[in-house]
């Protein structure tokens, strides 16, 4: 007798979790489980995992009943002079820290196995990519939608949970699923941030003690600009300027951006309402830093 398609499945435990490496492997184990009923909710990350990564991976055992949980960093959403080889890696960590939730199966491929040689399609977004980080990282959010719709293909949620601290990234998915019919529920969760308010991030890890303290000044401004938003004030260039007194007292001068954008559209405004989006980019030493709060 031939083998059934799951035990065809090439699949290991690290750390006494299930481990798939490869694409084929990982949709049939996926086909299977959709065909027995059970709701697939998918959290992809590029590891490193922090508490807001673990905190996505919590809400999606809740929202489903097979939870993938996908590690791969992905080489095509990152420029010529970006963090690729260095960024933070540390799959032994991330293993213990998810073992615990109960993750029915991490997706670990590598390289070659979802950019293969000869690899030449990509998908875009094409208005929503244009603005904020889409100025200064061109060919960023090519990157990581293509990647998404992969992942996607590949393992076949019915859920699929993401961070809003990556807000821009957060709409140009959910436009992405609209626009191709894509029958997944994108669901957006608040940004985990430290007892001083700096937004939780893998590129944390960079900062110096000092730098740290610095930092945290973009939440600050961010919050100076909606504390003055609520108080009445709704001119985008006084509002902007309130925030970057704020950046420039704590020495952060290499801003890429400091903006109030339609928090659907990311259009660019002149009177603030509520619902619009404030968001930062900044550097900080080595770290390039991201922070949005809505008004």
């Amino acid at each position: 007798m031939g083998l059934s398609p799951l035990q065809s499945i090439h699949m290991t435990e690290k750390d006494s979790i299930k481990v798939v490496d490869k694409v084929n492997d990982m949709q049939t184990l996926s086909n299977s489980v959709r065909k027995g009923g059970r709701i697939i909710s998918f959290v992809p990350t590029m590891g490193a995992l922090h508490e807001g990564h673990i905190s996505l991976i919590r809400k999606a055992k809740e929202k489903g009943e097979f939870l993938i949980v996908s590690i791969f960093v992905n080489p095509t959403q990152f420029g010529l002079n970006e963090d690729y080889k260095k960024y933070s890696r540390d799959l032994e960590g991330d293993l213990k820290k998810i073992k615990e939730i109960g993750v029915d199966v991490v997706f670990l491929p590598d390289v070659n196995e979802i950019y293969p040689d000869g690899f030449e399609t990509y998908v875009e977004v094409e208005e929503l990519q244009k603005p904020l980080c889409g100025q200064f990282r061109p060919g960023h959010f090519k990157g990581v939608a293509t990647i998404v719709l992969k992942l996607f293909n590949i393992v076949k949620p019915d859920i699929a949970i993401f961070g809003e601290k990556d807000y821009q990234q957060l709409i140009i998915i959910q436009k992405m699923v609209r626009d191709l019919h894509l029958e997944i529920e994108i669901i957006g969760l608040p940004i985990i941030r430290e007892d001083d308010g700096l937004a939780l991030s893998s590129r944390n890890a960079y900062l110096s003690k000092k730098e740290r303290k610095h930092a945290k000044a973009l939440s600050e401004a961010l919050r100076e600009i909606t504390k003055s938003f609520d108080q009445g004030h709704n001119e985008v260039k006084d509002l902007i300027q309130r925030g970057r007194d704020i950046l420039n007292k704590s020495l952060i001068y290499d801003i890429d951006y400091l903006e109030i954008r339609n928090g659907r559209t990311l259009e660019s405004k002149e009177e603030a309402q509520s619902g619009d989006l404030v968001a930062v980019a900044a550097k900080v030493g080595n770290a390039r830093l991201i922070d949005n709060m809505k008004l």
